[in-house]
């Protein structure tokens, strides 16, 4: 039987950050990964995803070239393949790289499922593993559906493979999948329905964005269908049918399920090792990533603390440096900022006014709303909206929010002022970059 100082199971982007590092520090490590490696990011998640959604941003550009003098008579088309063709090529890279990572590190590596025999051994091929340490960082997994028409449905891990773009599609869900792939499939000329129980999308996220972003995606032909809670989905000749419980079913050619992920723990066989888990299966550790298990450890979406991949990264990397590298730390949960990559996009940083009223803080909010220089001809003028929550006492600012182009590169700078305990004063100091949207933050008053 093999021996390692260190077992990781899934080789996304924690998983592999925290090999890689342990095994600088001369850790003899093993990595198991049964599907793709760079795990829901690189291959289901934020960079098909991101790849898409630059596709659907074409229409606006093109729209809005004409007004800048721009002939642009010929026929415009879309090739569905073309994209599907050149988003694989572009995953099979990063897959590669990941590899490479492993490799250059002298990890070794078994491409297949791992699972635990007991605490401290883990099944492989039915081969065992011993790890004085083990990790689990085997991330989410997509909610299924339980509809009659279930293996019909789609799931976000789907989409990016369908061979054919659908004419219509109905997106089940108010969450950021959910909303992402509704401004997706609108922007490509898929005919889109967003169909949601609540009476409001993204509603963590700062009310006043969420309900301009609504504004915009309805004006862009994104039907929204509020309130609306589905009985069933059957198929039928036309395709699938949705039964609501509010007015009449819908039909249509492609549906597709957002309705959130779990952490992703079915065939772990946790139920061996006595760790403790909350009721989504999610795995419940300590500041440092530990179980109640002293050798069990577990990162990124599987934990469902903050499920984003830098975050994940962050926390293999502060696991490898502080077992194996002498420097004990934990990655910080603090004023993580976040993006919705819808049209236009939603980028957050700190917290929403609603937030710090429940931590007892006096808010001062600034606010503005315009339409942004690029689209100055153009008779249909999106809006952006920005927003600073300041500390009355303290002049410290709280929250930055912005709806609107640009808005993920701009929140990304303005982060590190959030990080660094920025006052409003600092905002007001520093001097504008003109003409520019990011000016509106140092000039608000």
């Amino acid at each position: 039987m093999k021996e390692y100082d260190l077992i990781v199971i899934g080789a996304g982007s924690g998983g592999v950050r925290a090999a890689r590092v342990a095994a600088n520090y001369g850790a003899k490590v093993l990595v198991a990964e049964g599907l793709n490696y760079g795990g829901t990011c690189v291959n289901r998640g934020c960079v098909p995803k991101k790849l898409f959604t630059y596709a659907a941003q074409f229409k606006n550009d093109f729209d809005n070239a004409k007004f800048y003098g721009w002939d642009l008579t010929e026929k415009i088309s879309f090739n569905w393949q073309t994209l599907i063709k050149n988003k694989d090529q572009e995953i099979e890279r990063l897959n590669d790289i990941y590899k490479s990572i492993l490799e250059k590190n002298k990890v070794d590596r078994i491409d297949s499922y791992a699972s635990f025999k007991d605490s401290k051994t883990i099944l492989i091929n039915n081969k065992e593993y011993k790890g004085k340490k083990i990790l689990i960082a085997s991330g989410g997994a997509c909610n299924k559906s339980a509809y009659t028409a279930k293996n019909k449905v789609l799931t976000s891990d789907d989409i990016f493979h369908i061979k054919k773009l659908p004419k219509d599609i109905c997106i089940l869900g108010g969450g950021y999948i959910a909303v992402e792939f509704a401004c997706i499939m609108n922007g490509l000329g898929v005919k889109t329905t967003l169909i949601y129980r609540g009476e409001r999308i993204l509603k963590s996220f700062d009310q006043d964005l969420t309900n301009l972003l609504q504004v915009e995606m309805v004006k862009k032909g994104i039907d929204i269908k509020f309130n609306t809670n589905i009985e069933d989905i059957v198929e039928v000749k036309e395709g699938l049918e949705i039964k609501v419980q509010q007015g009449p079913s819908i039909k249509s050619a492609c549906v597709l399920s957002a309705l959130g992920r779990s952490p992703n723990v079915g065939k772990l066989n946790l139920d061996r090792t006595d760790v403790e888990q909350k009721k989504n299966g999610a795995i419940i550790v300590d500041e440092f990533s530990k179980t109640n298990i002293d050798n069990i450890y577990a990162i990124g979406d599987v934990t469902d603390r903050i499920n984003l991949t830098p975050v994940a990264i962050r926390e293999g990397h502060a696991f490898a440096d502080s077992e194996f590298g002498n420097n004990k730390r934990s990655a910080s949960h603090k004023n993580v900022p976040s993006t919705i990559f819808s049209d236009p996009p939603l980028s957050t940083v700190g917290i929403t006014a609603e937030e710090a009223k429940k931590l007892g803080h006096k808010v001062k909010t600034f606010k503005t709303q315009f339409s942004p220089m690029k689209y100055t001809f153009a008779d249909k003028k999106p809006k952006i909206l920005m927003k600073l929550l300041v500390d009355e006492k303290t002049d410290k600012v709280l929250g930055i929010h912005m709806l609107g182009q640009d808005s993920p590169e701009i929140i990304q700078s303005l982060a590190i002022t959030i990080t660094a305990g920025a006052t409003k004063k600092d905002f007001d100091e520093t001097t504008a970059i003109h003409p520019t949207s990011a000016e509106e933050f140092v000039t608000l008053k």
